[in-house]
């Protein structure tokens, strides 16, 4: 008898999921009470990447001279950027919408769904209506939302989040962001290129990277226009005549600073999207971080699993969750997933990007790990000079004895391409000596990790020899 498979939630863990499960012959009910493809299609990952390849382009356009350009008429269409992000999006939800609907053993129902038992889902419908499905599992992929801090204020007419901004038509003339970390910073980048005077209200940028990039980062920030004020904690947002005026307590000290936008953006992060599916009744366990799972993602509830950004936990990435949900289909379908689940390469789109795979240094500090470390510049890499991107480093991380490649971080133009080497060398274990006996293509930019990798050995040709004392 074919499995019976609930999927309540549209986006990359949850239509994957769907899709992987009618792929190995269960029966298949996938929920989504808004668009497919959910918040990394519609209001995340996809339209901020569009909107940072204008920023990227503009970043080019105003280093013209250094190219041999010249020319003086320069403008910016923030409508025709609002209409080229909507056909990206449009053209990219749209081939999800053709994939789910080609599987016959599949059925997308358009709705907000709820338990009425652990083995039956009532739907609301658009019309109204309602409808009860049995299922034999369901794979809870709701995601996340983004979080609004008590700050005094911050229910003021106008304030945005992520959300509301990503609907923005106009570039501001000025936009001050509560919040230094990926989703603040990247739309920090984003403006400040399309010509925004940004300000940044931070306890500290880029929390989760690598304490090397994270101590860098301000500095870079700030030569490239961003106001950034760090160790601080937004206490109330007031309404003027120009915007808003957003005043910010710097801890530790008794002082505070003052920062004025035509605009707020929150981006303080994200909650689980738990309301409504109404756990409570089932027993089902749940907090203000999620809902917590085992190792096999399943719920304290037998047959329930909760995958991406609603569990308990997540690291709330994209890719994260299409693997954890994966996972769980191909165990449900009686295989043995191989999928290494410990090793998630995290990307960051700031200008200059910003990318890492496994341990940072904090942490092996912190599990007491002795470890080597290399590092190597853009500075000495000919594509990256050739590209006008000298700036930036790949840091790679290593046991005492080279037998295994422990973290990789990069800070730099294409780290988000980059960084996948990086990502197979961790989650496979493997030696430095396995990166090292590989010949990379010159000119491109891999080089710049495989001679952090040479470093290590002792035999970079590209690294002048230790000063005679």
């Amino acid at each position: 008898m074919s499995k019976t498979i609930t999927v309540i939630g549209g986006g990359p863990g949850g239509y994957e999921a769907a899709i992987r499960a009618a792929q190995m012959g269960a029966n298949v009910y996938l929920i989504e009470n808004r668009e497919l493809g959910g918040t990394c299609l519609n209001r995340g990952c996809i339209p901020t990447k569009t909107l940072w390849r204008n920023a990227e382009i503009a970043n080019s356009l105003h280093r013209k001279a250094e190219f041999g350009f010249d020319f003086k008429d320069l403008t910016i269409d923030g409508k025709r950027i609002q209409e080229r992000k909507n056909e990206v999006v449009t053209k990219m939800r749209s081939g999800i919408e053709f994939l789910v609907g080609s599987y016959p053993n599949m059925e997308f129902i358009p709705g907000f769904a709820s338990f009425k038992s652990d083995k039956t889902i009532q739907v609301q419908l658009k019309d109204g209506t309602t409808r009860d499905l049995e299922t034999d599992y369901t794979i809870i992929a709701s995601g996340s939302k983004p979080f609004v801090p008590p700050i005094p204020g911050a229910d003021l007419e106008g304030i945005m989040t992520s959300d509301e901004l990503l609907d923005m038509d106009f570039v501001p003339e000025s936009m001050v962001i509560i919040g230094g970390g990926v989703i603040g910073l990247e739309f920090a980048c984003i403006y400040n290129e399309l010509g925004t005077k940004v300000s940044v209200i931070t306890n500290e940028v880029l929390a989760a990277a690598d304490e090397e990039i994270s101590k860098r980062m301000p500095s870079i920030l700030k030569r490239a226009g961003i106001e950034i004020i760090s160790g601080a904690r937004a206490n109330q947002i007031e309404k003027t005549d120009a915007g808003y005026k957003v005043t910010a307590e710097i801890l530790g000290k008794d002082k505070v600073k003052e920062a004025e936008g035509q605009i707020v953006l929150v981006a303080t992060g994200r909650v689980a999207v738990t309301e409504g599916l109404n756990l409570e009744e089932i027993g089902v366990e749940f907090g203000r971080r999620g809902i917590p799972v085992n190792q096999d993602y399943q719920t304290n509830i037998e047959g329930i699993y909760a995958i991406g950004d609603v569990k308990e936990g997540s690291i709330q990435l994209a890719h994260a969750a299409t693997a954890e949900g994966i996972y769980v289909v191909e165990k449900l379908m009686g295989e043995e997933p191989e999928t290494i689940m410990d090793v998630v390469p995290a990307c960051t789109f700031t200008l200059p990007e910003v990318a890492q795979v496994g341990k940072t240094e904090q942490q092996l500090k912190e599990e007491g790990k002795a470890y080597v470390k290399s590092k190597f510049l853009y500075s000495g890499n000919g594509k990256a000079i050739s590209y006008g991107e000298p700036d930036g480093f790949v840091k790679v991380l290593a046991t005492e004895d080279l037998s295994e490649i422990l973290g990789i971080h990069i800070m730099g133009a294409h780290a988000n391409d980059l960084i996948h080497e990086g990502a197979v060398a961790v989650a496979n274990k493997l030696p430095v000596t396995a990166i090292g006996n590989m010949i990379h293509a010159h000119p491109t930019m891999s080089e710049i990790f495989m001679e952090a990798i040479h470093q290590l050995e002792g035999k970079s040709i590209h690294t002048a020899p230790p000063k005679k004392k």
